[in-house]
């Protein structure tokens, strides 16, 4: 079977990644979280001083140490999921924080570093067969992507999911504090200069608010199955043309 580009885009706690790592996984397919890749830079900019106490980022500090960072994902046969490594470490955990959720869109909205995390994703999506999700994958990193899906979900179902999220790790907050941090992190996603958060018009919206995770798999799984049928008859129909 043809392989092809998925690019998966939404809001924070939507189970973008979980879908695509689904996918992936049933697909063999390549997975790469890009969200992942910006928290790492987060991370990283946090470890070397680049943002002060009070939460203020060394911008031009940022965009001279981009060679310094080295950014790779390692399947790790043990929780079947693609792990992130920051410089050789795996910061998976790490990358998870509420500290970094925080500052993630601060990094994130930095022309330069967009364009270097931009250039890798194009990099390693080039030979197809890839599962990409993100805020940008299929307006501008992949804007010829064969499958495009947008996610959205209820404002308190998203911060439940998350909230949930940081209890499983020990981390302890509020729903409200979890929901104000969504909502800010929409708003800067959505109005940003550098490639903001918007459905792309060929994207198929997928509300997750009430659907199971195995319901969300088989919808997407059957508009794959449904875009080969369709490739294999543009291929067909060329075929004839070529003959007449």
């Amino acid at each position: 079977m043809q392989k092809i580009t998925i690019a998966i885009d939404g809001f924070s706690s939507c189970g973008k990644s979980t879908l695509a790592k689904a996918l992936a996984q049933r697909l063999n397919y390549s997975y790469v979280d890009t969200g992942a890749m910006y928290r790492a830079v987060t991370l990283f900019a946090l470890q070397n001083g680049l943002i002060d106490k009070d939460q203020k980022l060394d911008e031009e500090g940022l965009i001279n140490s981009l060679d310094k960072i080295e950014l790779s994902f390692i399947f790790d046969a043990h929780t079947k999921s693609s792990q992130t490594f920051l410089n050789g470490v795996n910061v998976d955990r790490d990358i998870r924080s509420m500290e970094v959720s925080g500052l993630v869109s601060m990094v994130s909205s930095i022309k330069k570093v967009r364009e270097k995390m931009i250039a890798l994703q194009r990099q390693m999506g080039k030979k197809k067969g890839v599962v990409m999700d993100g805020r940008d994958i299929g307006t501008n990193v992949f804007p010829k992507a064969d499958l495009k899906i947008f996610m959205t979900a209820d404002n308190d179902v998203r911060a439940q999911r998350r909230l949930d999220e940081y209890t499983s790790k020990g981390q302890y907050f509020t729903k409200e504090e979890v929901k104000r941090k969504l909502m800010k992190r929409d708003h800067d996603d959505s109005t940003r200069k550098e490639n903001p958060l918007t459905q792309a018009e060929d994207a198929i919206v997928l509300d997750n608010s009430d659907i199971s995770r195995e319901d969300q798999l088989e919808f997407v799984l059957k508009l794959i199955d449904d875009l080969h049928l369709l490739m294999k008859e543009q291929e067909k129909e060329k075929e004839r043309q070529r003959h007449h």
